[in-house]
């Protein structure tokens, strides 16, 4: 099983309850979007062994939602609306899964961002999220 983790991933930047026990987790960034990453393990699947719908939908939600949040210079929270998976296949332990966000349209009060769930180069889900833009208190 491989341990690599492929070149501009880091350590994720932010660390959360929900997401804890599925580290570590990696992400990179560019200019107009967050891929967050991670090396498949037995916490990540199924009982069949297989990477776990919901493993896949929440680091898509929140890869959409973080590339949100980095389209509006980081100056406001998002809250999730509405999210929408569109499973197309699987992967396994040992694998590398990356969700690679982008930002379709940002406003005052919505963002609207897609991504697509790779495990290795193959695509194995594509994710549509629209977020709430909920601007932080000092």
């Amino acid at each position: 099983m491989s341990t690599d983790i492929p070149h501009g991933f880091e350590p994720h930047f932010r660390r959360s309850p929900f997401t804890d026990p599925w580290e570590p987790l990696y992400a990179r960034k560019t200019d107009k979007a967050i891929t967050l990453g991670l090396r498949v393990g037995k916490p990540h699947t199924n009982g069949r062994g297989l990477i776990h719908g919901g493993l896949i939908a929440a680091l898509a939600d929140n890869t959409m939602g973080y590339s949100c949040a980095q389209a509006l210079g980081w100056a406001s929270s998002l809250v999730t609306i509405s999210l929408a998976v569109d499973y197309l296949g699987n992967g396994e332990i040992g694998q590398w899964l990356s969700v690679e966000g982008d930002v379709i349209k940002t406003g005052n009060t919505i963002c609207f961002a897609q991504s697509l769930v790779r495990v290795d180069d193959a695509v194995i889900a594509r994710a549509n999220g629209t977020f709430r833009v909920v601007k932080k208190t000092a």
